[in-house]
């Protein structure tokens, strides 16, 4: 960095470091403006170019996803992913993460996650008719973990039902490695008019600049930079940069823009999220090609006294910026002040390709947007591929001594353990069109398109032991998995949204995770035809020098062209005949029973082929709609035998598996955690039909069992009541929850 005569009056090269930026990115900040930057500016750039926002550490392995397909309306790049579901409509969608925010203040971080997904799909135009969460937590036994969880819990429950929009699938894990981080990944899905789509990039000079909805406050200021930085000793100093969230605010923002959007006033529409008034501005005026001017007189406050500095970067929640059609000023007003938000004309575009700020009658800021948004700092970091672990065989694992106190283990493990405590806060069925949800034990929740025939399938995953062991399979098993999950209700996989948390890249080990999960998801949406269409990426996810463990999670969506033909875990019914379809090699590393039975994390993680996958999937899908099974489930976390306990649980039905096959060790066929696999259920003539398609696809179909009685058995292995199982499975999150909360400055 340059000596004194490069700082503006009141910077120094500490200042620079606070915020987030480098020497070197500072100097290339000096070489675009050919001055120093005042205050102002200079935290436009620390936000713009913070890793949050600018994804300076990740764009260059981002665009080996494949991101188009027949279906898709728009990619990467706007707010959400819009895909078509026929008939004139889309589905909107998009995934993000609150990591930081949410481990700082628990209930404002996660309420505000859910907050701003929702902004993110409505700001495009469509109605949000499902929120999922993906949440990992830190080790039961860390004094921390209780807390948090109660107050994550309580902030997605608090906005979403408050909001009126359904809770319908997630998946939540418990993992040491997220003791100093946790995981808060929050989606929403959306169904628009393919004609009525919004976007954000302005169009050209001389058009109204409107902010609406929530006055501008203190909160949240340097969120973005926050949230590209590790935690230390003083994370809980940044309580401050925590947003604070209003859904019923956000109830009348929702109403008040789709009806903004109908009365043709509209030119192009942003969320204020992550660094506020700055990015929702630099981003519609960059991606218009012109200019912007505010002025921050005008800008709605909440608080006396503030400064343009705290007005750009301010995340005060539940606010819009929209660029209108010159001359349609008042009938926006009129549209705000019905629904009793704030509207204000507070600037308009240029041609100057600047952005110019104006407060109490001075220029504060007067800064080129080419460095801020297309010209900002991407860096092609060095990385470290992680050496896979070698392929643990069945001997190499031993077969637990009782059977059935390993089942009812698993079951009652953390990540297995029923999560009903969690959903049974989340309201899963306004809105009157949630068909299935996935927390009652399936993969996948099931929406129905209001007024149709048609619905969604919408789904979660992804396996962090996987990825810590070997990213590219795992990043190819988080794809295949939420595959199947959508597959197993019958929906065609249509295409992914994905949360990539990771923790610090200038560290080359954690960017080979990175890149060897990326490069992996990329292969799997491209040999499946499931296209990547929205995103986030969270690094830093570190604390003391301790990164999480790569976390990678795939949010999906599928079509189900008539939801009366669609499967569900619990259709099981006394007599059905139970089916395995696909190949079992009893692969145990990495899985569930050696970490919560043998008390190991070891091996490489089940490999995954994709041809497989695709093919298997398809027959699945054929199998439903022809109407031959209404039960399916996919085999994932335990292996067959939970999740033969689990459509058990979830049907109300005994289960009996007939004696595993000679020629593979018990413990690996009823635990192993193979791919491309799934359970089906099927009595009578489906089940005819289930035998003859697959001979004539050339498919392994097995039957492996029957349902009927009331307990869960494997001839000659073990046989545990129905009663005992679900007590076991149902028991172990509330009795955890029913113990002391931590004062919230535990170590």
């Amino acid at each position: 960095m340059k000596n004194a005569p490069d700082f503006a009056d009141g910077i120094t090269a500490e200042t620079v470091k606070e915020h987030g930026l480098t020497e070197a990115e500072y100097d290339v900040i000096l070489d675009r403006m050919g001055r120093a930057p005042n205050l102002v500016e200079l935290g436009i750039f620390s936000v713009m170019w913070s890793e949050h926002c600018s994804y300076k550490s990740s764009r260059v392995h981002l665009a080996k996803f494949p991101t188009t397909g027949p279906r898709v309306i728009c990619g990467p790049g706007e707010n959400a992913g819009v895909v078509d579901i026929g008939d004139g409509q889309a589905v909107i969608f998009k995934m993000e993460s609150h990591n930081h925010p949410s481990y700082i203040e628990p209930y404002q971080g996660a309420a505000t996650g859910v907050g701003g997904i929702l902004r993110d799909v409505f700001t495009m135009g469509a109605r949000p008719v499902a929120l999922l969460n993906a949440l990992r937590f830190g080790s039961p036994d860390h004094p921390k973990t209780r807390s948090l969880v109660s107050g994550v819990v309580s902030g997605i429950g608090g906005y979403g039902n408050c909001v009126g929009v359904p809770t319908v699938a997630g998946e939540t894990n418990f993992h040491t490695g997220y003791d100093g981080n946790i995981l808060v990944n929050a989606m929403a899905v959306g169904i628009a008019d393919q004609d009525r789509v919004f976007y954000s990039a302005a169009r050209g000079p001389g058009d109204p600049i409107l902010y609406v909805g929530s006055k501008t406050g203190r909160d949240g200021i340097h969120g973005a930079t926050m949230a590209s930085a590790e935690f230390d000793e003083d994370s809980d100093e940044k309580r401050p940069t925590v947003q604070v969230g209003d859904p019923f605010t956000e109830k009348l923002l929702i109403e008040a823009c789709l009806e903004l959007m109908a009365s043709g006033a509209v030119v192009a529409i942003q969320d204020m999220g992550a660094a506020g008034l700055t990015s929702s501005s630099v981003e519609m005026a960059g991606k218009g090609g012109v200019g912007i001017e505010l002025d921050m007189d005008s800008v709605p406050q909440r608080e006396e006294a503030m400064t343009a500095y705290e007005m750009m970067l301010s995340e005060s929640q539940e606010r819009m910026l929209v660029i209108l059609q010159p001359g349609k000023e008042s009938v926006a007003k009129a549209i705000f002040d019905k629904w009793e938000l704030d509207a204000e004309v507070i600037g308009h575009t240029t041609d100057t390709g600047r952005m110019v700020l104006k407060h109490h009658g001075e220029i504060v800021c007067d800064i080129p947007l080419d460095p801020l948004s297309e010209d900002a700092p991407k860096y092609e970091r060095p990385y470290t591929p992680t050496t896979p672990p070698v392929r643990l065989s069945p001997a190499d694992v031993a077969a637990p001594a009782d059977y059935g106190q390993a089942l009812k283990t698993l079951m009652a493990a953390p990540d297995m353990a029923s999560k009903r405590w969690i959903w049974e806060q989340y309201d899963r069925h306004v809105m009157a069109d949630t068909a299935d949800n996935s927390q009652s034990g399936g993969g996948a929740a099931v929406v129905r398109v209001h007024g149709t025939d048609k619905a969604l399938a919408v789904c979660a995953d992804v396996t962090p032991r996987y990825c810590a062991a070997d990213p590219h399979q795992g990043g190819r098993q988080a794809v295949a998995e939420a595959y199947r999950n959508l597959t197993a209700t019958g929906a065609e996989p249509l295409a992914i949204t994905d949360c990539l948390n990771f923790g610090n890249p200038e560290k080359p080990e954690t960017m080979g995770q990175f890149v060897g999960c990326v490069e992996g998801m990329a292969e799997a949406c491209a040999a499946l035809d499931f296209p990547v269409v929205s995103g986030n990426v969270s690094l830093y996810n570190e604390t003391r020098g301790k990164g999480i463990p790569p976390t990678p999670a795939v949010g999906a969506v599928g079509l189900i062209a008539d939801i009366v033909m669609r499967a569900s875990i619990a259709n099981a019914k006394d007599g059905d005949t139970l089916y395995l379809l696909g190949d079992c090699t009893g692969e145990l590393g990495q899985s569930m029973y050696l970490r919560e039975c043998a008390g190991r994390e070891a091996g490489a993680p089940p490999p995954v082929d994709l041809a497989l996958e695709k093919k298997l999937g398809a027959w699945v899908r054929r199998a439903i709609g022809r109407g031959a099974t209404v039960c399916v489930h996919d085999i994932s976390d335990g292996g067959l035998i939970a999740a033969a306990s689990e459509i058990a649980l979830s049907s109300g039905v005994g289960v009996t598996l007939d004696a595993p096959p000679a020629d593979l060790p018990a413990h690996a066929f009823l635990f192993g955690e193979d791919q491309a696999r799934y359970l089906i259920a099927a009595s009578g003539e489906g089940a005819r039909r289930l035998e003859e398609k697959a001979a004539e696809h050339g498919v392994t179909l097995t039957k492996i069992g029957s349902f009927g009685g009331d307990s869960v058995a494997v001839d000659g292995l073990l046989d545990v009541p129905l009663a005992d199982l679900r007590t076991a499975h149902e028991s172990w999150l509330p009795s955890f929850m029913a113990g002391p909360i931590a004062h919230e400055d535990a170590a």
